[in-house]
C-alpha cells in the first residue's frame, strides 16, 4: 500500500508552516491548539507502538522518498516541507527530518489506587521528562502534576520523556486539594530529614511526591505524607537533583514490591 500523495510546502508564508512552527516552538501552544508536536523517528514510533494515530505526518523533502512505510502510512494526511523549512520548524539545533502532530488526549481523572508520581512545582522540562521516563521504567502508571510544574505535554518535556508519555496516565495542572482523590499513601522526599530510604519498608502501591528544584516539597504535602524519606549520600553533597532522586526512589519502590 502506497501512501497518498502528500501536500508539498515551499514557502515560509504558508499558513500551515506558521501554525506548526508555533506548535513546535511555543511552550504553551499545545494547550491552545489541543495538539502535540512529536518530532523524530524514536518518538513517532513510540506513539504508534502505543496505538496513537497522528492527525498529520510532516517530512522533509529529502527524507520523504526514504521514509519507512510504517511512518509514511501512519497519518491521515502527509505534508512534505522543503528541507530549509523543515529545519526552521524545529527548536532543535539538529532538527530531525520528520514529525507527527497528535491530538492532545482528554484530561483524565486521577486513578485513586494507581502507583503514582506527584510533581510539586518541578519547573525544568528536562527534569520532568526524565522523571516520566523513570516512572514508566519502574512500574508507576500515573503522573500527577501540580500547578507550577512544567507542562507535561510541552515539546521540551515530550523530547526529554523519550516516549514514556504514551504509556502513562498524565494528569496536569492539579491543585493540592485535588490530590485527596488518591487513596495510596504519599511518600515525600527530603534532603535532610525522614527515614533512610535504604532501610525503610515501602508500601505498594504508593505516590512519591517530588518537589520544586530549590524549595523541595511544600509543607501542605509534607503534613499529609505517610512517610518522609531521604537518600544516603556518603559522598557529602548537599542534595541530589530532583531527577536523580526520583530515579533512586522509584527504583527502590520497584525492587521492594511484593
Amino acid at each position: 500500500m502506497r501512501p497518498a500523495e502528500p501536500l508539498r510546502v515551499q514557502s515560509r508564508d504558508n499558513a500551515l508552516f506558521k501554525d506548526l512552527r508555533r506548535l513546535a516552538q511555543d511552550s504553551g501552544a499545545w494547550r491552545r491548539q489541543g495538539r502535540l508536536w512529536v518530532e523524530g523517528d524514536h518518538l513517532c514510533r513510540a506513539a504508534l507502538a502505543r496505538g496513537w494515530r497522528p492527525e498529520l505526518a510532516v517530512f522533509s523533502e529529502s527524507f520523504w522518498p526514504l521514509a519507512p512505510a510504517q511512518l509514511a502510512q501512519a497519518a491521515i494526511k502527509n505534508v512534505v516541507f522543503a528541507d530549509g523549512l523543515m529545519g526552521a520548524l524545529s527548536a532543535l539545533e539538529s532538527p530531525p527530518p520528520m514529525a507527527f502532530v497528535l491530538p492532545l488526549p482528554a484530561a483524565p481523572a486521577l486513578a485513586p489506587d494507581a502507583p503514582t508520581v506527584v510533581l510539586d512545582r518541578v519547573q525544568d522540562a528536562g527534569n520532568v521528562g526524565s522523571i516520566l521516563r523513570s516512572a514508566a521504567a519502574f512500574g508507576f502508571t500515573q503522573v500527577a502534576a501540580l500547578s507550577g510544574t512544567a507542562g507535561l505535554w510541552s515539546p521540551k518535556v515530550l523530547r526529554a520523556g523519550m516516549g514514556a508519555h504514551f504509556g502513562l496516565r498524565l494528569v496536569d495542572a492539579l491543585t493540592v486539594p485535588e490530590l485527596a482523590a488518591l487513596r495510596v499513601p504519599l511518600l515525600v522526599t527530603s534532603s535532610h530529614q525522614g527515614q533512610w530510604l535504604h532501610r525503610a519498608s515501602l508500601p505498594w502501591p504508593c505516590a512519591w511526591v517530588l518537589g520544586h528544584e530549590g524549595q523541595g516539597v511544600q509543607p501542605a504535602l509534607v503534613e499529609r505524607a505517610a512517610l518522609a524519606l531521604r537518600i544516603a549520600q556518603p559522598g557529602g553533597e548537599e542534595s541530589l537533583g530532583v531527577a536523580a532522586a526520583a530515579a533512586i526512589c522509584l527504583h527502590a519502590s520497584a525492587v521492594a514490591r511484593p
